[in-house]
């Protein structure tokens, strides 16, 4: 009762401010919470989705334009046969339900996956392109899922990308620009709040361009067991950041 109280001053504190239009979730800790609770590793994933589907519709209800998810990493292709085995058919079942799922309709959500996806198996392929199809006309809200993600990666197949328009004859050489690169990102928005989970520090190849010079917020617990109060928490220590930018504080 006591934490329902506070959760609601602390939303009511909130959106008396400038809210954040895009924020990144790094998504850690899922093993770590099924080993704690004895439970094999793919249960970890699995609640970890649920809780993303939840911290979604709070991004629906708190205005919050679009949410992007670190789902996989190529860093992760190194994981066992066996677990990305079990990740991959999580994923594939978690977009196909996201395809159909109502909310997603009704909040007309675009969903988009990011990443090198010529890695990823066909099945989870099929899947990714049934949901980027059913939702591509949406612009209420935006939900990037990035799977096979890795912010380097993006960054040089950007630069591949505007050198080839060059090579076509398409642009000079001495037009390159911070703009061109940015164009051919996976995702272009830029990012105001990274979040992470898991008791960890550091942002894992997560979203380097988009977040250059913007802020990140480390959370003490494990992915599954994220609240709301810590989105709120996250999104006031935002704020506070925001408030000494704009009076000139920040040094």
């Amino acid at each position: 009762m006591i934490r329902k109280i506070y959760e609601l001053l602390l939303e009511r504190e909130v959106k008396k401010k400038r809210m954040p239009n895009h924020i990144a979730i790094i998504m850690d800790g899922n093993r770590r919470y099924a080993r704690k609770r004895g439970l094999p590793p793919q249960m970890g994933h699995f609640f970890g989705s649920r809780k993303a589907e939840k911290v979604l519709e709070w991004c629906y209800e708190l205005g919050i334009k679009t949410l992007t998810v670190f789902a996989f990493s190529t860093e992760n292709f190194r994981r066992s046969e066996e677990e990305k085995r079990n990740i991959f058919q999580l994923i594939r079942k978690e977009l196909f339900r996201l395809a159909e799922d109502k909310r997603i309709h009704k909040n007309k959500v675009r969903v988009r996956i990011i990443g090198k996806k010529e890695l990823l198996p066909n099945e989870v392929l099929d899947a990714a392109s049934l949901v980027e199809e059913k939702t591509k006309n949406y612009d209420n809200f935006r939900l990037n899922i990035a799977i096979a993600y890795g912010a380097r990666q993006e960054i040089a197949e950007a630069v591949r990308k505007v050198l080839e328009k060059v090579l076509n004859g398409e642009v000079k050489a001495e037009e390159i620009n911070l703009r061109m690169i940015e164009e051919n990102l996976y995702e272009n928005m830029p990012v105001d709040i990274i979040i992470r989970t898991g008791k960890e520090m550091r942002l894992s190849n997560f979203l380097i361009w988009q977040s250059a010079s913007k802020y990140a917020y480390f959370c003490d617990v494990y992915w599954p067991e994220f609240r709301r109060i810590d989105l709120l928490r996250a999104i006031r220590s935002w704020q506070k950041r925001v408030e000494r930018w704009l009076d000139g504080s920040q040094a």
